[in-house]
């Protein structure tokens, strides 16, 4: 059982709610801003992934319970007025809901909100955009288009076309020459996206398959050091 001692010390607002932000642990980067209660602390406490309290559905959430971008706190700060919280956590996937890595992407830029340059095409959230394309493209065809052409021929041919791409990939890692393994793989994902498209899934349901088979490692090893 975490201890939870320090808890009577915060000062939480006339709704029982403290806010709380989400800061990685190793960046320092800002992810993101949310509220926690008294109950969602001793959760986080308990379950180590950072929990909090919505204001808009006025219920308790896990952050990634459905996504999978699950958020595993390290360690907790609080400030000087004991009125706010600091999560320092690892981020798995993308903190905020719109697919970045962090809610605060934009800024204010001569008045305007400007979207700051940040990279996103390393991170997860390319592969959104460009699944969101190929649906936009099922439901707008587009004269030309290849993912059109794809779709017309159906999933013998999505197949095909992931086998193809594969065994490009495996050629490419043969051979050790990195920039088209870089490339292949990306040619990988995208067919691999035209499936998923086709069969109803999307990368969240990869995601979260991925975290299950995750936490179910992280479960078994904590089982083995504690048995141990």
């Amino acid at each position: 059982m975490a201890n939870t001692d320090f808890i009577k010390d915060l000062k939480f607002d006339d709704r029982g709610l403290i806010p709380a932000v989400a800061q990685d642990a190793t960046s320092g980067e800002i992810l993101m801003l949310a509220y926690m209660n008294e109950e969602s602390i001793k959760m986080t406490l308990e379950s180590g992934h950072a929990t909090y309290f919505s204001r808009s559905r006025q219920e308790l959430w896990e952050k990634g319970s459905h996504s999978g971008h699950l958020q595993l706190v390290k360690e907790i700060l609080v400030d000087c007025d004991m009125d706010a919280i600091v999560l320092k956590i690892e981020q798995i996937g993308a903190a905020c809901h719109t697919g970045h890595p962090s809610c605060f992407y934009r800024k204010i830029v001569d008045g305007k909100t400007v979207e700051i340059p940040t990279g996103l095409d390393t991170n997860p959230k390319i592969l959104y955009d460009v699944y969101n394309v190929i649906v936009d493209r099922v439901k707008n065809p587009k004269e030309g288009s290849y993912t059109n052409y794809l779709f017309e021929k159906g999933i013998d041919k999505m197949l095909k076309k992931v086998g193809e791409e594969s065994a490009e990939v495996i050629i490419a890692s043969k051979n050790y020459v990195k920039a088209e393994v870089q490339y292949e793989t990306a040619d990988l994902l995208y067919h691999l996206s035209v499936v998923l498209v086709e069969q109803g899934l999307t990368w969240d349901d990869i995601f979260a398959e991925l975290r299950s088979r995750y936490n179910k490692q992280i479960s078994a090893l904590n089982t083995y050091k504690r048995d141990a």
